[in-house]
């Protein structure tokens, strides 16, 4: 055995223990040999290789046709999920199986890695969603685009439109590298420190739809930014490239790993390594390979990059990287600088090149196919031909000149799209919920829609006063899962089932208060606090919320956020 051989060896050994004893299912430890049946399905037959059932023959006999394993899961990885049967209640969630949850029908998740679109790009899938999706548009915390209801047998003529405008819907979802998250201002703001879109086009083309890749122990998601606002919530990332200017080899990336939430939150944490331009797709193969070879398969509930992160240690985990897949030392580098600047990009702002971006709010990202059409016609007549969605619910739109700032505005409104929001408007985000997911208990796309309309009026004399924070996030999750993010948020809302006082149940949502990722308004990004029994009804939480913000008005200190008041306020403040 060759010493370089040896020393991978003796690698493995040392990091493959686990205090039980029992294998992880780590494949460069215990081998590939699956130890559920989830893993023995993916190695039976790739995710990858489905699209070419559905094109000939799912898509050709209808939903019933379709092998169970394939709908349950090689769909995933062509964007496709079954979507909730409309008129079961939260209660029997976690009560029925799969089948008798679901609908024949899907949710189709669009990959947009960036969030970089083109307006005939925009024009291509609301016209999918009004030909074959019943009009449905949500913009995703993921910077995607998901539809509804779509038949299986339409999809190969989506594909086709799709694939024809330079989208696609391939790894959107399913044990793959998702979708690369990217900074909405990418290669256009003023004060960008460095361009990530090359790598992120690198990575895209290169990496997506790889079989070797195609198989992870479970989701493994990624984010680059360039700008110095850190746009792309890289904390709660497996992977994440944040821009910044090292003292002596100029401009790069700070190196995170481990990031995700769901019901085992975990914030990631820095290597220490500074990742040159030309070093972002090495580092990142490395590390996507590192969770493919010793992320954990036994159990799917510790299959996430953050358990192992948490067993091996930042410092184990970058020797790994360098000495088993990269071959080379990273240069050491500081942390990026806190954020100067809000990172939702909403409002108007300079371009470099002297024209304007204007960063609008859709309420908690629900839009529709003839709005995206609409919108496309309206940024074309403005000299505009591009945009992109954010990691916020929201969309950035490009290359306006500004003397068309005020007409773009107007016609925005019209559609509804803001781009002066109210500020439960501007930092409100919801997932799916229960209209169509299958692991919701509560709705909540309305739930927050309705909320934040009511805050606007209730806590009107606090805005005109001036009183009320320029920015205060509220986030609403219909299940434990955290889609949107519920642990890092001013006010996240965890839905569930409540007591109605009369032997029944009505929807609700436990409360988070006081989470938060590194921003302008705070050094470090933190978990929000929970107290026992803090818990609201779905019908009473714009009551709830307005209490609790006037109560933070009127007990904070000078120039103290609403996150710092909720952790250090008296549970009764909070009640």
């Amino acid at each position: 055995m060759t010493s370089s051989s040896a020393a991978a060896a003796d690698t493995r050994t040392r990091i493959g223990a686990t205090k039980t004893g029992k294998p992880n299912g780590q494949w460069k430890v215990d081998g590939t040999a699956p130890l559920n049946a989830n893993e023995a399905w993916k190695q039976q037959d790739s995710g990858l290789n489905v699209r070419e059932r559905i094109g000939q023959v799912y898509s050709r006999q209808g939903f019933d046709s379709i092998e169970k394993t394939d709908l349950h899961g090689r769909f995933r990885w062509w964007g496709l999920y079954t979507q909730r049967k409309p008129g079961i209640d939260g209660g029997r969630t976690a009560t029925l199986e799969p089948h008798e949850l679901e609908d024949k029908y899907f949710m189709l998740r669009v990959r947009i890695d960036g969030g970089s679109l083109s307006t005939h790009q925009l024009r291509v899938i609301g016209g999918i969603s009004t030909d074959f999706g019943r009009g449905t548009a949500d913009l995703t915390d993921r910077q995607n685009i998901q539809l509804h209801w779509i038949r299986v047998e339409d999809v190969p003529e989506i594909w086709r439109r799709l694939e024809a405008a330079g989208l696609s819907t391939t790894e959107a979802c399913g044990d793959v590298p998702r979708v690369i998250l990217g900074s909405p201002v990418a290669g256009i703001a003023a004060d960008e420190i460095i361009d990530p879109t090359s790598a992120i086009e690198e990575l895209a083309q290169r990496f997506i739809g790889d079989p070797e890749l195609a198989n992870l122990p479970r989701k493994f998601k990624t984010a680059i930014t360039g700008h110095p606002s850190q746009d792309v919530v890289h904390e709660i990332n497996d992977v994440a490239f944040v821009g910044m200017l090292h003292p002596e080899l100029g401009a790069g990336y700070d190196l995170w790993v481990g990031g995700a939430l769901s019901v085992t939150p975990r914030l990631a944490e820095r290597l220490g390594a500074f990742v040159q331009p030309e070093q972002v797709a090495d580092v990142w193969v490395g590390i996507t390979r590192i969770f493919r070879d010793y992320g954990y398969r036994r159990l799917r509930t510790k299959a996430r990059l953050k358990f192992l992160l948490a067993d091996w240690g930042a410092e184990r985990f970058r020797d790994v990287l360098e000495e088993e897949y990269l071959g080379y030392r990273l240069a050491d580098g500081p942390a990026a600088p806190k954020p100067s600047t809000p990172g939702d990009h909403v409002g108007i702002h300079r371009q470099k090149d002297g024209r304007y971006f204007v960063g609008v709010s859709p309420v908690v990202g629900r839009l529709s196919g003839s709005t995206l059409t609409s919108l496309a016609t309206l940024l074309e007549k403005h000299g505009s031909e591009r945009l992109r969605t954010t990691p916020h619910q929201k969309l950035v739109l490009l290359d306006v000149s500004e003397d068309r700032l005020d007409s773009l505005v107007t016609g925005l409104g019209a559609l509804g799209l803001s781009a002066k929001p109210s500020v439960f408007r501007r930092s409100s985000i919801a997932c799916t919920g229960i209209e169509f997911c299958k692991l919701a208990i509560v709705e909540t796309k309305v739930t927050a829609a309705t909320a934040v309309a009511e805050l606007e009026t209730r806590l009107a004399d606090l805005a005109e006063s001036g009183l009320l924070p320029e920015r205060l996030s509220l986030h609403v999750n219909g299940c434990p899962n955290s889609c949107a993010r519920i642990q890092t948020a001013d006010i996240g809302l965890k839905g569930q089932l409540l007591p109605d006082g009369k032997g029944g149940q009505s929807p609700g949502f436990q409360v988070h208060l006081g989470g938060g990722l590194t921003s302008m308004d705070r050094e470090e990004a933190g978990l929000g606090r929970t107290v026992r029994g803090l818990k609201v009804t779905a019908d009473n939480l714009p009551q709830y919320v307005e209490r609790l913000v006037r109560r933070f008005v009127a007990d904070k200190h000078p120039s103290e956020t609403f996150a710092e008041w909720a952790h250090r306020a008296e549970e009764g403040a909070l009640l």
